[in-house]
């Protein structure tokens, strides 16, 4: 039997009991009873199974815990994207090295009224992991006379409290997280953008996950990958089917892989006497079994050319990286009721190819 007093009171417990001055550097999770409150529970071992890591996953993680042991306040660290290309790869691998660095790992993956204050009595170095952040705290809707989740935890980042403690937030969508938590380095000093994978990136990836027998179908899948984003999770999906046997052509008609909707491309006209005419951001199927028309205008307003082309005419160039279809393969067609001499000028063009390259999402941070 074990007797624990805590001030006036003593809770007899069996001799199971162990004490500690400090939590282990381990991986916890928060929990709640009605009956008992906030306590942590052990939480299986957060490990990478990943036989190689990819990029410079590593670098940053070491940059992070070198941030950390400097600073004598609290880090925060916001790790966003879309799903399945590294945010929790990385906040796994930055746990496990945290680990081995002594400091405990703190799991929270639902929001619950008071944890912040709960968080805030743990007064050691910690690292507390806040995982989709933007669905456990950004979509909760607070009860009647409550703060705001996110609002409630922004006095637990800034370091009021007891013990330096190592902030982790993963999300799929920035839009979601508090005004007061995106650009404020004070809070948050790191935010790591996670993009999809570039076409060397890729060629690397299937290099190691691909058998050599196989290696032919690389091309087809940086080809794919030009038209569709593709994370890490449909790679290795894909890599898995055509290593059973599978084309590239079936793993994708049969995978969780769909077309849901038209993505954005930038298409340039090349012709062989005259400057190129470009459409960005033009929203479009690129598995259409159709004829798709498009109309280019020399001026940026008058579109004067129109030219119709099938998808299934395209051809991939490795080399930069866009899909192209030869002009003799393009329709092409003009606005007879514009002005009479652009007409016969632009009729005088003669088409070399036409680029088709996927409009990729926006970088978050600033070019410098």
């Amino acid at each position: 039997m074990k007797a624990i007093k805590i001030g006036t009171k003593v809770e007899i417990y069996n001799d199971t009991v162990t004490t500690y001055n400090e939590l282990p550097a381990r991986p916890y999770i928060v929990r709640f009873e009605k009956m008992t409150g906030f306590y942590l529970d052990e939480y299986p071992n957060i490990q990478v199974n990943e036989d190689k890591i990819y990029g410079d996953r590593m670098k940053k993680v070491q940059k992070v815990l070198h941030s950390y042991e400097k600073l004598d306040r609290n880090l925060g660290v916001i790790l966003s994207g879309y799903k399945g290309i590294g945010k929790s790869m990385f906040a796994r691998l930055l746990s496990e090295e945290a680990v081995k660095s002594g400091i405990p790992i703190i799991v929270v993956d639902q929001y619950i009224p008071g944890i912040a204050s709960y968080i805030e009595t743990i007064d050691q170095n910690v690292m507390v992991l806040f995982d989709e952040f933007d669905k456990t705290f950004g979509d909760v809707k607070p009860a009647e006379g409550e703060v705001e989740p996110q609002a409630a935890l922004l006095s637990l980042f800034d370091g009021m409290a007891q013990g330096k403690k190592l902030f982790v937030i993963t999300c799929n969508d920035v839009r979601k997280l508090n005004d007061f938590i995106v650009n404020r380095p004070g809070r948050f000093h790191y935010h790591f953008r996670f993009d999809y994978p570039s076409a060397d990136e890729i060629r690397t990836y299937l290099c190691d996950k691909l058998e050599t027998v196989h290696y032919n179908e690389i091309d087809s899948f940086i080809s794919f990958s030009r038209k569709v984003d593709l994370n890490y999770d449909c790679l290795r999906a894909i890599a898995f089917e055509i290593n059973n046997g599978e084309s590239f052509h079936d793993a994708i008609e049969d995978l969780n892989i769909i077309n849901l909707a038209q993505e954005r491309y930038n298409l340039t006209i090349h012709f062989k006497n005259g400057a190129p005419m470009y459409i960005n951001n033009r929203n479009m199927d690129f598995f259409q079994d159709e004829e798709i028309s498009v109309c280019f205008a020399n001026d940026n307003y008058n579109e004067v050319l129109m030219v119709g082309f099938w998808i299934a005419d395209s051809v991939y160039d490795i080399k930069n990286n866009c899909s192209v279809i030869d002009g003799e393969k393009l329709k092409i067609t003009y606005d007879e009721e514009y002005d009479e001499d652009e007409v016969r000028r632009v009729k005088q063009l003669v088409a070399d190819h036409l680029e088709i390259r996927k409009v990729r999402e926006k970088s978050l941070h600033y070019a410098v």
